[in-house]
């Protein structure tokens, strides 16, 4: 099942030289994830600072675990905005 995670950096608390240290790891990580096909595709927000991210995944549970590992959801720095369940769109199937 797919998963589609909004992610938001945590700005009002943290700076850019905050964030800063903590990216080269969250992007091996979000690498990590892709090379293990957790992650489908990443984007990052054009309407705040964070990032969005679609999963492969059994559950929210298994998104929640997933997000879990990235470094900056580990030091509070990124909020988990929603996560949402996706379910295939059937206007593109067969017509009858």
């Amino acid at each position: 099942m797919q998963f589609f995670a909004l992610l938001t950096r945590n700005t009002e608390k943290f700076s850019d030289a905050d964030f800063a240290p903590l990216l080269p790891g969250e992007a091996e990580q979000r690498r990590t994830l892709y090379a293990e096909g957790a992650v489908r595709q990443v984007w990052n927000r054009g309407d705040v600072p964070g990032s969005g991210m679609m999963f492969e995944a059994g559950s929210d549970a298994d998104v929640r675990g997933h997000l879990a590992t990235l470094p900056l959801v580990k030091a509070g720095m990124m909020d988990i905005a929603a996560i949402v369940p996706l379910n295939p769109y059937p206007g593109f199937g067969p017509k009858r």
